[in-house]
This record gives C-alpha cells, sequence and structure tokens, in this order.
C-alpha cells in the first residue's frame, strides 16, 4: 500500500503530456520511486538489482534487455514500454501481465503515478 505518498498534483492533464513537468512533479516521483528503488536502477550502466535496470525503459520492447532473465509471461507479452504501458503496469502488474515475478502491490493514485513516470522519463534518458 502507498502510504504518505497521496499529495495533490495540480497540472496533470488525464493524457500523458509532451510537455516538460514542473519540478514538484519531479520531486513527487522520485518521492514514489522510494517505491523502486530496492528493486530497480536507473542511471545507465547501473546494473540490474533484483529487477532490471531502467535506462532506456522507453520504447524497448518488455522482456528484451540482454543481461536481465524475465520471465516468460513479461518475455512473451508482445508490449512495448510507453507511457501507458508503464502506468498500466505500475498500476497492478500482477494484473497487467498475469504470471509476471514482479512482486509489487503497484501504486493506485493516478497522480503518483504519472509522476513517477516524468521522473523515469528524466532519469532513463527518454527522448
Amino acid at each position: 500500500m502507498v502510504v504518505g505518498l497521496g499529495l495533490a498534483v495540480s497540472g496533470l492533464s488525464p493524457a500523458f503530456a509532451d510537455s516538460a513537468p514542473d519540478e514538484a512533479t519531479l520531486k513527487l516521483g522520485q518521492r514514489v520511486f522510494l517505491l523502486c528503488q530496492s528493486c530497480h536502477t536507473t542511471a545507465e550502466n547501473a546494473g540490474n538489482k533484483i529487477g532490471p535496470n531502467l535506462w532506456g525503459v522507453f520504447g524497448r520492447k518488455a522482456g528484451t534487455k540482454a543481461d536481465f532473465r524475465y520471465s516468460d509471461a513479461v518475455s512473451k507479452s508482445g508490449i512495448t514500454w510507453s507511457e501507458q504501458t508503464i502506468d498500466q503496469w505500475i498500476t497492478n502488474p500482477g494484473q497487467f501481465i498475469s504470471g509476471t515475478r514482479m512482486a509489487f502491490r503497484g501504486v493506485d493514485n493516478a497522480d503518483n503515478r504519472k509522476a513517477l513516470i516524468a521522473y523515469l522519463k528524466q532519469q532513463t534518458g527518454a527522448k
């Protein structure tokens, strides 16, 4: 359960916008990423943990990072990671891709997910 992260984020549209996120959104995303950092890194060449390093994740086909062993469910999902698919994934990974090994309940709050995605785009080399 996400506790203490239910901050309101103004200025986020229902759809993902191409405009640069504001500082408050990125700070919220950084705080939400605290839920992820025990299993994931974001810096280029930082290496994997329990989960794969997320550098370059946007636009990559799920389960194709060469130096990480994914579940068959993720490898065979046919998903390409985008803002929309990552939003669905972090809402409830086990429901989005049945059979994933990712043991994470998800992030319920839509504004927190949007902030996390904005932060990930900034931290993972997304164009």
